[in-house]
């Protein structure tokens, strides 16, 4: 999608004499520093203080107030108006406001600060970053030069753009949209091949040539690199660049890499099926164009991780899906225990089981969103793995919820979790406290995740349960001292915040080296200390 570049505006800081790295920044901070950067957090600073910090305080302070958190409008216009690009660039990649206040930034006069500002935030979970408005994004591919529109600004396109892109009224939007060349329907393809824009046209001629056999083979470089693999994969292949990939691989894997590609001649799928590489005849049981002999023959193949991969063609009639629903592999009945061809009833009858360990993560929504039909389907079926393919889905119906959420397979309850915007309060604490696999985290992050009713939790023998007690207004005073003396910094520096903590606790730890940042973060400080600490600040 457009001529990017690989780096971004981080490579163009490194690039710059003297330029500080934010962790460069924060690891210079000493405590009185670090200790104005929990106040620029603090919900209980004065707009006037956070106006002061802005104006006064060191980098440390003004990159914390900038980056990581909601600022009232009065000071995003001064953050704006600030004559410090480096303060401005750090407002650039803030995570928590609206998109539409980082685009205000659009037009700035600072090279660093556009970089950024295209760079955009780190995202902190899977769900990936808020997009910015359409028309800052069509501004910056037409306005911003190309280097500082690094491989990251991609994720701050929305999918409705992304998809407009190809048919766009502006010449470079249309350019940016070539990118997405392989997956265009043949009457945008044919409308870009004689767009009015010349350099449009030169790119999707570009494209075009991709896919003629003859250009393919006279570009192919003839050792193993990134070009020789992606045409390998994806472009259209000669029977001669075939044959010497059979006969003369440049490397170990190239035989698997044209058994993939859509393009490859279908004399020569039937040659690889009985390739004597697991690895290629997996690749020849993905495909679509899988002849009959072929398939049967996978069917029966002795290697059970090609029989797992056919298990789930889609064209395998009964005959097939009956013997490999009798495989002596239990991988291969499960495979093909969800395939669609099977009623419940026969579904039922197969010897499959399922394992609970797994990863249970957040999926980004599918830009083709399966029927409803077929959704309600998987979420009514018997069979746990079709109901985990239901849970993923983001606009599952209320009564779909509330049936998945109660499911008794823990895959279904945590992917539901994970990525319904709507998953119940009961089932975030419940999928936290019994999902410990990859992105666990991230439940914490969710919509509706609860506050009240937490403070059992703080004895839990789990470092990673004992901080939900901090986010329960009702947990004990002394509960919540107690834990800032906790073995794990985790727990310590969550209660630290804990507006219940006791006011002698709170003050020692304004000067403890390890918990100051998020001693004066916590909402209780009180107003007269949150000035007097500001008020001690040195004008900028």
């Amino acid at each position: 999608m457009g001529p990017l570049p690989p780096q971004g505006a981080h490579a163009f800081a490194r690039g710059v004499p003297h330029m500080p790295t934010p962790e460069g920044i924060w690891a210079d901070a000493d405590l009185p520093t670090r200790r104005l950067a929990g106040l620029a957090l603090n919900p209980s600073t004065p707009v006037d203080a956070l106006h002061r910090l802005l104006a006064d305080a060191p980098p440390a302070v003004r990159m914390v107030l900038c980056r990581d958190r909601v600022l009232p409008d009065t000071v995003v216009d001064a953050v704006i108006a600030h004559p410090d690009a480096r303060t401005r660039s750090f407002f650039a990649r803030n995570l928590h406001v609206d998109p539409r206040q980082r685009a205000r930034l659009l037009k700035d006069p600072d090279w660093l600060v556009r970089a950024h500002l295209a760079e955009g935030p780190r995202p902190t979970g899977p769900a990936g970053l808020e997009p910015l408005p359409d028309d800052a994004v069509v501004h910056m591919i037409t306005a911003f030069e190309d280097e500082h529109l690094g491989g990251s600004f991609h994720g701050q396109i929305s999918a409705g753009l992304r998809r407009a892109m190809p048919t766009h009224p502006v010449a470079k939007v249309r350019l940016w949209g070539t990118g997405s060349w392989r997956g265009l329907p043949a009457e945008t393809r044919a409308a870009l091949l004689a767009d009015p824009d010349d350099e449009v046209r030169r790119r999707a001629r570009r494209f075009a040539r991709e896919d003629d056999p003859a250009w393919v083979e006279s570009v192919l470089p003839p050792r193993s690199c990134h070009g020789r693999t992606d045409a390998l994969l994806h472009l259209a292949l000669s029977r001669t660049v075939v044959e010497s990939v059979l006969s003369t691989p440049a490397g170990p894997d190239e035989r698997a890499m044209i058994a993939s590609n859509a393009a490859l001649p279908p004399d020569f799928v039937v040659l690889l099926a009985a390739d004597p590489d697991p690895e290629v005849r997996r690749e020849i049981a993905r495909r679509g164009d899988l002849g009959t002999a072929e398939r049967r023959a996978l069917v029966g193949d002795r290697d059970p991780s090609v029989r797992r991969t056919v298990a789930r063609h889609p064209d395998l009639g009964p005959e097939e899906r009956a013997a490999l629903a009798a495989d002596a592999d239990p991988q291969v009945r499960l495979a093909v225990s969800v395939h669609p061809a099977w009623s419940e009833r026969e579904r039922s009858a197969i010897d499959y089981e399922v394992r609970v360990d797994g990863d249970f993560v957040h999926h980004r929504p599918s830009p083709t969103p399966r029927h409803p039909s077929a959704v309600r389907r998987d979420a009514l079926s018997a069979h746990p793995m079709l109901r985990r393919e239901a849970a993923r889905e983001h606009a599952l119906p209320p009564d779909l919820v509330a049936r998945l959420a109660a499911d008794d397979d823990l895959g279904v309850r945590v992917l539901l979790a994970q990525n319904h915007p709507d998953a119940p309060a009961d089932l975030l604490l419940r999928s936290y406290l019994e999902y410990t696999g990859r992105e666990r985290e991230h439940l914490l992050t969710r919509p509706g995740f609860p506050g009240e009713g937490l403070a059992v939790h703080a004895d839990d023998e789990d470092p990673a349960v004992r901080p939900l007690a901090a986010r329960d207004p009702r947990t004990a005073p002394q509960t919540v001292e107690r834990l800032t003396r906790d073995p794990d910094p985790g727990v310590r520096a969550a209660f630290a915040r804990h507006p219940r903590l006791p006011r002698p606790r709170l003050t020692q730890l304004l000067d403890d080296e390890e918990l100051v940042h998020h001693a004066a973060a916590n909402p209780a400080l009180e107003e007269s200390t949150i000035r007097r600490l500001v008020t001690a600040l040195p004008p900028g």
